[in-house]
């Protein structure tokens, strides 16, 4: 079993411990409505506020099978080189429009990059593949109503959706200029790597994953799905310039390095940032925790850079 005193510094520590007073790590024991209201709660508490001079207005995208609810932030003079995307992490069960509503906010301040956030479909009640089909349809809605460029950006269960995304749209006349994917699950190989040396993690475990996967998916095999697994795709040509940041101690961290390899491998252009002694969920520590800040200012600068069409690195 891995050691993680020797990975993990005191803040990382009291960010854990925080995190764990509000969101145990048995809360998956609990009903899917107990995750919620607990899950819901600890954003609450981590809530930073909004950055000066950020406004933001909640929306909805009306489609043939549902509305869309989306919260679009912006600045009074706005960057308009380009706008991101922002899908949410939450294991796909949790999380909505005010999960991650400082930290689009904050993205927004700190890129001039208006920012829309997408609150799709989540699990049991709604399967695989509602919440690929509701964020390809806000990539959509983006494309049609603003004439910039679109930048991918999302965490954990978001940077899955971001991925598949990006496989989806890489042959569209407007597709994704880039994409930056925070401690993403990928549908990598569960058998090495972080998910072996690090299966009993803070913050996120094996057990999570296998739980997550099966909510999500209602006990259906979709395992060579790249709309739920983009690591499943045989074809890793022509996609966005991919930043993918992840966590030393997560069992999804070797998904970040095998996604930016088999890009690479394919003539694309990718960077993997392992972010040493961090754990999963760790954009609720960037304003308490000295790695975490300093990933969160990696992401802005990898978001700023790829909106421009440049090369952060």
């Amino acid at each position: 079993m891995t050691d993680y005193k020797t990975f993990i510094d005191a803040e990382t520590w009291a960010f854990i411990e925080r995190t764990n007073s509000y969101y145990p790590p048995g809360t998956i024991d609990c009903t899917i409505v107990q995750q919620r209201d607990i899950y819901d709660r600890m954003c609450r508490e981590f809530f930073a506020g909004y950055p000066h001079g950020v406004i933001a207005e909640t929306t909805a995208i009306a489609t043939p099978a549902n509305s869309i609810p989306i919260r679009i932030y912006r600045k009074a003079t706005p960057d308009k080189t380009a706008m991101v995307l922002y899908i949410h992490g939450g294991g796909f069960i949790l999380g909505g429009l005010d999960s991650h509503d400082d930290v689009c906010a904050e993205l927004c301040a700190r890129t001039g990059y208006e920012v829309v956030s997408v609150d799709y479909r989540l699990a049991p009640e709604h399967l695989h593949p509602a919440a690929f089909a509701d964020a390809l349809n806000a990539f959509e809605w983006v494309a049609s109503s603003y004439d910039r460029p679109i930048l991918l950006c999302g965490d954990s269960a978001g940077g899955n959706l971001c991925a598949a995304v990006a496989h989806a749209t890489r042959g569209h006349a407007k597709k994704p200029i880039g994409q930056v994917l925070i401690y993403p699950g990928l549908g990598g190989d569960r058998t090495k790597g972080s998910y072996l040396k690090h299966a009993e993690a803070p913050m996120l475990t094996m057990r999570d994953l296998e739980f997550y996967k099966h909510i999500r998916t209602g006990g259906r095999d979709w395992a060579n799905d790249v709309t739920l697994s983009p690591l499943a795709d045989p074809d890793f040509a022509r996609l966005p310039p991919t930043v993918a940041i992840t966590a030393e101690c997560d069992p999804l961290s070797s998904d970040g390095e095998t996604y930016r390899d088999r890009i690479a491998a394919a003539g694309g252009r990718a960077s993997w940032f392992e972010e040493k002694g961090l754990v999963h969920g760790y954009l609720r520590a960037r304003h308490t925790v000295g790695r975490a800040r300093d990933s969160f200012t990696r992401i802005v600068d990898a978001v700023t850079a790829l909106g421009q069409g440049a090369w952060p690195w």
